[in-house]
């Protein structure tokens, strides 16, 4: 990966975005985007929208959502400790004894999520998964005045882990699900910028997917697409005990996968599956035979229906504070993408027969 991109990345993975507070992170993304779009703007919802030629035809809409999971303060105790809530789906049996963030008006403010010792537990309550309402940030605080000078109710909160490389190309980090999805569009857009596309291009960076597709589904309203492509991340099954029966055989290294299924428009799919081989780009096949769960639900069906699809990139891990993937497989899915755009023209027609 160039050096330039591989910083993008780092700074959009470490910058907070938990739904409904992705401004740390959409500020990345458009000083990014400015130095090849020829328009980047942001709406009321706070996607950030990158376009290239938008009079061209087909109109093309790329989607990556920059939201991650996180928390938010909910109350303060008198003695200062912070009872929390989820924001997306976080696995409560992973929180307790971890450090987070919470992201205030004045700064980040560093916590613990604390638990009782093992050793001061009953046989029967090492068993149990506490529940978020029985879970506690501690910032150190003396009292509910002191916590408050620091923090607010309603301060969202996010898992303190950041970018890290484990091994060559492999590297790990929070809300790679699926701020390395902003990072892909926003590599096609840069790599079909030198390609002079027919196609109008729009990479959006959306806001709230973990919480109901909500940005995708008024920015695909605004953009009216022709062809959309939601960049989002699917379940590497490489690792110990995966059921690679129930959820496919998908290696972190192998390439973008590729989706069939209701929600995969087929002509876009063959034409992805031309792409691939035309760039020569390795890829990985998966079937899904109802909802995909990721942003090209929601623009599917936009205004009159909308070809749509899903390319994804492998994670192992996700929705956890250090989810991995192969940089490999981020520059490949970018380029695959960027050579679909430059092999589309107005006469394109993605009727399915």
């Amino acid at each position: 990966m160039r050096e330039e991109s591989l910083t993008f990345l780092e700074q959009l993975v470490n910058a907070p975005s938990p739904s409904g507070f992705e401004q740390p992170a959409q500020s990345v993304v458009r000083d990014y985007a400015a130095q090849f779009a020829g328009e980047v703007r942001t709406d009321v919802m706070g996607n950030v929208i990158a376009s290239l030629n938008p009079a061209g035809k087909p109109r093309v809409m790329l989607a990556g959502h920059c939201d991650e999971i996180g928390f938010m303060v909910r109350y303060i105790t008198d003695s200062g400790f912070i009872h929390f809530s989820p924001i997306g789906g976080v696995d409560a049996h992973l929180v307790p004894g971890q450090k987070v963030r919470i992201h205030t008006s004045r700064g980040h403010v560093l916590g613990v999520v604390g638990k009782k010792a093992i050793h001061l537990m009953e046989p029967e309550e090492r068993k149990k998964v506490l529940q978020f309402h029985q879970q506690w940030i501690d910032i150190g605080a003396a009292s509910r005045r002191d916590a408050e000078r620091r923090v607010s109710i309603g301060d969202p909160i996010t898992f303190a882990t950041t970018f890290d490389r484990l091994h060559r190309d492999v590297v790990t980090a929070r809300g790679f699900d699926d701020k390395m999805g902003s990072f892909v569009v926003l590599e096609a857009l840069r790599l079909a910028s030198r390609m002079k596309p027919k196609a109008a291009l729009f990479a959006v960076s959306t806001v709230q997917e973990e919480i109901g597709l909500r940005g995708a589904t008024t920015s695909a309203f605004a953009i009216e697409p022709d062809v959309a492509v939601a960049v989002d991340v699917t379940h590497g099954t490489d690792y110990p005990d995966a059921d690679k029966k129930r959820f496919g055989d998908v290696k972190l290294g192998a390439g973008p996968v590729l989706h069939r299924g209701a929600n995969m428009n087929p002509v876009v799919v063959d034409r992805l599956l031309a792409a691939a081989k035309k760039a020569r780009v390795k890829h990985q096949m998966i079937g899904v035979p109802g909802r995909s769960g990721t942003d090209a639900w929601a623009m599917q069906l936009v205004r009159e229906g909308c070809a749509s699809c899903v390319v994804s990139v492998p994670v192992r891990y996700m929705h956890t504070p250090i989810e991995v993937l192969n940089l490999r497989d981020l520059d490949a899915a970018a380029k695959l993408l960027a050579t679909f755009i430059a092999d589309l023209g107005p006469r394109v027609d993605f009727i399915p027969t």
